[in-house]
């Protein structure tokens, strides 16, 4: 598992937003316009800085703790970027594991794969199974479940323009998929 992520070329970035400027007619010399071009590069450069690799560092520090029952981070915050129109899809992610051999994560490791993983031009279903498969690889538990939930602008703001529609996706593996009562203690604990 690995997305390869070229360097950002921020020059590039703000030739192509001065020439959007003046293709849809807006002067890029207007006050309050001006500095756009610089923004948006500097925008872009944070919104779509993720990378799978990093993803997969922080969860590989893991602790000992005889704990084998499940571990669930809920209403996890998250942005990210449509692939298809670079508008924002955002909401809430839930992440369930089952720990094996007393390897745990802390908390704040789960959020942060999710983070990084979503600061990237992304489907949310795509999104949805990378967060799995980076927990499954990295951290070994006996089951994994994440459950996303977003509104995504490309839908509100334009085409069928259905506003607070919300996607939802989801993915389990392990116990998660194989024991269907692991897999509704997890549904009913989310909701």
């Amino acid at each position: 598992m690995g997305k390869k992520v070229q360097s950002m070329d921020k020059d590039k970035i703000k030739k192509a937003v001065h020439d959007l400027l003046v293709a849809i007619g807006e002067d890029p010399n207007r006050p309050g316009i001006k500095e756009t071009p610089n923004r948006i590069a500097e925008m872009y450069a944070d919104l779509l800085s993720g990378t799978e690799e990093e993803a997969a560092r922080v969860i590989k520090e893991t602790h000992e703790l005889d704990h084998d029952g499940m571990v669930l981070l809920k209403d996890i915050p998250f942005y990210s970027m449509c692939e298809h129109h670079m508008l924002p899809f955002f909401g809430k992610c839930h992440i369930a594991y089952i720990p094996d051999g007393n390897k745990i994560v802390g908390i704040s490791k789960l959020a942060k794969v999710v983070d990084i993983l979503s600061r990237g031009l992304q489907v949310q279903e795509r999104l949805t199974t990378q967060i799995v498969e980076t927990i499954m690889t990295n951290l070994k538990p006996k089951g994994v479940g994440v459950v996303m939930e977003a509104r995504h602008l490309c839908m509100e703001m334009r085409g069928v323009q259905k506003q607070n529609a919300v996607t939802i996706t989801s993915d389990v593996r392990g116990l998660f998929r194989a024991d269907i009562r692991t897999r509704e203690e997890f549904l009913k604990l989310i909701n």
